[in-house]
């Protein structure tokens, strides 16, 4: 690299040519981050201005108003929806933002300007606090920029009510990715009982208490994640077949094991394993032993869902270690759904492994 060019300060738009002369058009640069250039807009010296955020998240929206009814999605998936290092979660009039990366960062203005005057938001919260901001040589905060944040926000999927703290939780408060992963197993869930690992503010036990199951258990290592869990459960008006402990999940399945309980359905969505390329045989090892687990509890005939949110191990290494947890667990069955996050999570066609999320639901004989 150029010593003219390590010298643009991180974030600095740019005309990305190549050495045939070939234009790719504009983008920011930023000489510390493992990934230099991001491309914002095919043309060479675009002015990324509003209007442009303002043409990019009106074509969001379009998308979203065909995908849902109500106002709950993710607006914004970075590179699927032609930007780059942003993130943005939509809570009805309340908007939690997201900004992975320096270029986006220095665009703060012009993008809350756009959505401000497309949308007028009466709630936004910048939860600029990811891990993997540190290696674009940004800071950690979480800034009110409109409005007040109330304790809990309300949000509706799939019918179902829950309760998302976009102040304190994890990333922008919700989970919208596993939507239809959710809907999937609480099809299967009426009137069984099921386990909910790793269950956080409730997503999947919820969603199945609702469909009809007769027991759902809850565990999770986060005591205000379990209560916003339980507050989804009274406002379904399923808090009767509920239970909800704070345990480490991984504990927690060992436990029950170690005591013969098994269930009609068990759901094991973890934080991610490999969160880096580094971790990939101890994060392998990690979904091979939670597989193995969350077989020894799942009952003859029932069914077993295991996710993977760690874009750093593919879908095939994924499958194979659940397989062989599945096997060591001394149990067979058979794969009967293979799926990724919901359609507000759109994938670049030229980037495949922004398909982050695995999820792979079992028959286990």
């Amino acid at each position: 690299m150029a010593p003219a060019v390590k010298s643009l300060e991180p974030g600095t738009l740019v005309n990305v040519v190549a050495d045939d002369g070939r234009s790719f058009g504009t983008g920011y640069f930023n000489p510390a981050s493992l990934i230099a250039v991001r491309l914002l807009d095919p043309k060479p010296d675009a002015e990324i201005g509003e209007d442009f955020f303002v043409e990019r998240l009106t074509r969001a929206l379009a998308r979203r108003a065909v995908l849902f009814d109500k106002p709950f999605y993710r607006l914004v998936h970075a590179e699927g929806d032609g930007l780059p290092g942003l993130t943005i979660d939509r809570f009805g009039d309340t908007y939690s933002l997201q900004f992975g990366t320096a270029g986006m960062e220095k665009l703060e203005v012009p993008l809350l300007s756009a959505l401000k005057a497309l949308l007028s938001p009466e709630c936004i919260v910048l939860r600029n606090d990811a891990p993997s901001r540190a290696q674009e040589g940004l800071k950690s905060e979480v800034r009110l920029v409109l409005g007040d944040i109330p304790g809990r926000l309300p949000l509706e999927e799939n019918g179902t009510v829950y309760f998302a703290d976009i102040r304190g939780g994890q990333k922008t408060g919700w989970y919208y990715d596993q939507r239809d992963n959710r809907a999937f197993v609480a099809s299967l869930a009426k009137g069984s009982s099921m386990l909910d690992a790793y269950s956080y503010a409730g997503g999947f036990g919820m969603a199945a208490a609702r469909s009809g199951a007769r027991e759902v258990i809850a565990a999770d290592s986060s005591q205000p994640a379990l209560a916003l869990a339980e507050e989804a459960a009274a406002a379904n008006r399923v808090s009767g077949v509920c239970k909800f402990v704070k345990a480490d999940a991984m504990e927690e399945l060992e436990r029950l094991g170690a005591a013969n309980e098994t269930f009609d359905v068990v759901v094991a969505d973890p934080p991610p394993f490999v969160r880096a390329k580094k971790d990939l045989e101890p994060g392998a090892k990690a979904y091979r032993k939670l597989a193995r687990l969350s077989a020894s509890v799942t009952a003859s005939g029932g069914f077993m869902l295991i996710a993977s949110c760690s874009h750093n191990i593919s879908m095939e290494r994924f499958a194979l270690e659940c397989g062989i947890g599945i096997q060591r667990a001394g149990r067979t069955g058979a794969i009967i759904r293979q799926a990724g996050a919901g359609p507000d999570h759109p994938v670049h066609p030229a980037l495949p492994e922004t398909a982050y999320l695995k999820a792979i639901v079992y028959a286990i004989d």
